[in-house]
This record gives C-alpha cells, structure tokens and sequence, in this order.
C-alpha cells in the first residue's frame, strides 16, 4: 500500500507488473493506492468498489487477465491456459451491470484464441491499448458533448464520470471539463446515495482541477430544475441497450423524470463500449444489488431485526427521456424516436 499526494490523481497506474488501484472508498479524506499483483487481487477490487466506473472496471479487468498470465505462464507454462481461463471466468463475475467488463475479458479472450508466440507481451499491451483508447474516447466524447452545450449557464451531473471512472479525464466529467475551457459554466453534483459519489468523488475530483462545483442533496434536484438554475443533466452510463435505454447509478432514472418534467435535456456520454447490442432494451439489463448494510445503521443488523433494505446499484433510464447519447464516435440525438443503430456505423 503507498500513500500519493499528487494532485493529478488517476484510478489505475499500471507498473509493468503489478496494477495500483486507487482505493475510492477512502476519498477525499485519503489518497491510498494498493498494489495487486494478481487477477484474484483485481476481482475484489472491482467486487469492493475500490475501483468503480464501467471503463474503469473494464480496464482494471484487462489487467488482471495480464497479471494472470505473467504468473501462469511462469509457475506452470504447461496447463497456464486452463488457470488463466478460471481467472478470466473469476473476473467476470466481479460486478453484473458494467457491460465495459465483459466486453475487456471478451477482448483478450480472443486473443488468447489465436495462440500468441509471447502471450504475455500481447496481452500486456492488449491491455494497455484498452486503456490507452479509453483515455482517447474521453477526450473525444468531451468535445463532442461541449459543442451541445454552447451558451448554457448551467448543468447538473449524477455519481461520479470522472477520471476517477475511467482511464482518464472522463465521461459526463470530460464534458464538463472541455465546456469549461471555452465558456463560463455552472456545475452542480448531486450527492448520490448510498456510496455518496457525487459528494466524495466528483466535487472533489472537479476542484483538484480547479472547476467550481455546488453540491446539493438527491432530494433537492426537482428544486433545483424548477428554478431554472441548470439546462442540461449530463451523466454517464454502465450499460446502453440496443434501443437507448441507459443503466446509470441509481437517481439516474429519476432526475430524467424530473427533467422532462421541467424542460431540462439529458445528456448521457459513454464510450462505445458501453453499447450492449445484444439486449433489445433496458428491461434486459442486470441491475445489482448490493449488501443491505451498505443503507441500514448497526442497529438494524442483528437477527431478528424487523428493518430490511433494498439497494439496487443502477437504475435503467428509457430512451425516450434522453436528449442526447454522446459517444467517440458520434452523438445520437433523441435515441427514444431515432435509435442508435447509426452509431454501430459511424467513423
């Protein structure tokens, strides 16, 4: 474990061979770095929301498989692949919902299909390139997302898309980031329940690049709009169906309610990773739930308690409440009347 006091924070260092993660459940107040050096260290780092964020998983994901392939193809060249393959299935089973995980396995899977001379130098920079195009994508969808918000005062952003949640300067945050460069802009974040992402996460991470934010609590967005004070929501997502229905951490759904409700537009961005064409819509995705005691107090924890929880992780946004679904490839507009069939084409 290694303490960091740089500014310029990331969630994932890749060493060459070890993968850093920094720990985001200890933030703003620490900055901690632990140090995994094999795919069962990544698993519960991504299943104990150390690492959080669909690209960020994936990529995390992507070096795992790279650590379990150094060290199999070290200890037991012969049956390397058979451990490696357990290691992958392992993986996959971190968290459901983040589409970005399986499409990573997915990736080295198939290059591990085809029987690498130097399975260890491939899958590394497999792994690599992964993050390398993500961090890429950000910077892309940031513009993209900027232009459509030339002249708005203000926005309102859900969790944390930040760098926090990718391989680098981030989704809804990199939107945020690129807007702010051209013109003045009011940023509000929403402080996320249960995990308090937006208040721990994103307020924090948009001041370490010095973007004034206001925090305000879940429960007052609906005022929030009604006072006209924002024009756009702008969030990221976790898993896109093939029609634009959009799981995003749960409160997603409902300030989208809220927004079509007060004329506000919706703003989803996300790499094209994130696009699931395998699901027809939003009722086909697996939303996880998480641990109760995550929401309910010690005293509610005991056997025999009559108080119970419910805490679902995501919440699925249908397409028709979207504006806006901002990739690197291109932006689909009003998904719910158009689709997003174009996007599988776009250069």
């Amino acid at each position: 474990m290694t303490q960091q006091t740089n500014k310029t924070l990331q969630a994932l260092h890749w060493t060459g061979s070890s993968l850093k993660v920094l720990d985001q459940r200890q933030l703003p107040d620490t900055i901690v770095y632990d140090d995994y050096q094999d795919a069962a260290g990544v698993t519960e780092a991504i299943a104990s929301m150390r690492v959080r964020g669909a690209p960020a998983i994936g990529i995390a994901a992507a070096y795992g498989v790279a650590l379990s392939v150094m060290a199999h193809t070290a200890k037991d060249p012969g049956h390397w692949q058979e451990k490696v393959a357990a290691d992958i299935a392992m993986l996959a089973k971190s968290r459901p919902t983040a589409v970005n995980l399986f499409w990573a396995l997915a990736q080295i899977e198939a290059l591990l299909a085809q029987h690498p001379e130097n399975p260890v130098f491939e899958v590394v920079a497999r792994a690599e390139k992964i993050h390398a195009d993500d961090i890429a994508a950000n910077f892309r969808m940031g513009e993209l997302g900027a232009d459509l918000l030339g002249g708005v005062k203000g926005v309102m952003t859900h969790c944390n898309a930040g760098a926090l949640a990718t391989g680098g300067y981030g989704t809804a945050l990199g939107v945020i980031r690129s807007a702010v460069k051209r013109q003045p802009l009011n940023v509000y974040a929403g402080e996320t329940r249960p995990w308090l992402q937006g208040a721990r996460l994103t307020v924090w991470e948009l001041a370490q690049d010095g973007i004034p934010s206001t925090l305000v609590a879940d429960s007052a967005a609906a005022w929030l709009m009604k006072s006209g004070a924002i024009e756009w929501i702008i969030v990221g997502a976790d898993r896109i169906a093939a029609n634009g229905d959009t799981a995003n951490k749960i409160g997603t759904y409902s300030l989208a309610v809220l927004a079509k409700r007060h004329g506000v537009k919706v703003m989803v961005v996300a790499p094209t990773t994130t696009l699931d064409w395998t699901i027809k819509d939003g009722s086909q995705i697996e939303i996880e739930q998480r641990n109760p005691s995550e929401l309910l107090p010690v005293c509610y924890l005991g056997e025999g308690s009559l108080v119970s929880a419910w805490n679902p992780v995501f919440d699925v946004t249908p397409a028709e409440l979207i504006t806006a679904i901002v990739t690197e490839r291109g932006i689909a507009y009003h998904p719910g009347e158009y689709g997003l069939r174009g996007l599988q084409d776009a250069v």
